[in-house]
């Protein structure tokens, strides 16, 4: 680290934000192993199950409503959906409002499939929530929500680099 940086900023407030980014990210790692592991599932194939399982969106959601829903890129979503259709468990349904749009929807064996999986994500929800109380989860939501809103604000400008 630069001597001008170390001057610049608190290290105990750095030193605490890099530990604190860092355990999101290990967190996200093991999240992904288990799910895979355990459940035979990545947590964007759950995400996706999950989101279009809401009886609210029964008829489907827009691939831009879901990408936004679900905090992924256009990319990464059209991936995992292909897959999902290729296993059977979501299609692209021709909109109701907008007949020259798709909805992307679960299908029969889609829903079926989110039904099964329930006891299971109950049984990983309750051991890796194991040591922390109703009221620690809530405050975790609430904090993480702070934490995504504060990533949503992020603009880095950069300082000209012939300086």
């Amino acid at each position: 680290m630069s001597d001008t940086f170390s001057k610049k900023y608190d290290q105990s407030l750095y030193s605490s934000h890099n530990r604190l980014f860092f355990r999101l990210f290990q967190v996200g790692n093991s999240l992904d192993r288990k799910c895979s592991n355990e459940l035979g599932i990545s947590p964007v194939h759950w995400s996706v199950l999950g989101a279009l399982s809401r009886p609210q969106v029964k008829e489907g959601m827009s691939f831009s409503d879901l990408t936004e829903y679900l905090g992924v890129s256009r990319q990464n979503l059209d991936a995992v959906l292909k897959r999902l259709e290729r296993d059977g468990l979501v299609e692209r349904i021709i909109s109701e409002q907008d007949r020259r749009a798709k909805n992307v929807a679960l299908t029969g064996l889609g829903l079926k499939t989110w039904d099964n999986l329930q006891a299971d994500f109950f049984d990983f929800y309750g051991q890796a929530l194991d040591k922390l109380s109703f009221d620690d989860v809530a405050t975790l939501i609430h904090l993480l929500n702070k934490v995504n809103d504060g990533l949503k604000t992020i603009k880095i400008k950069k300082e000209d680099q012939n300086q």
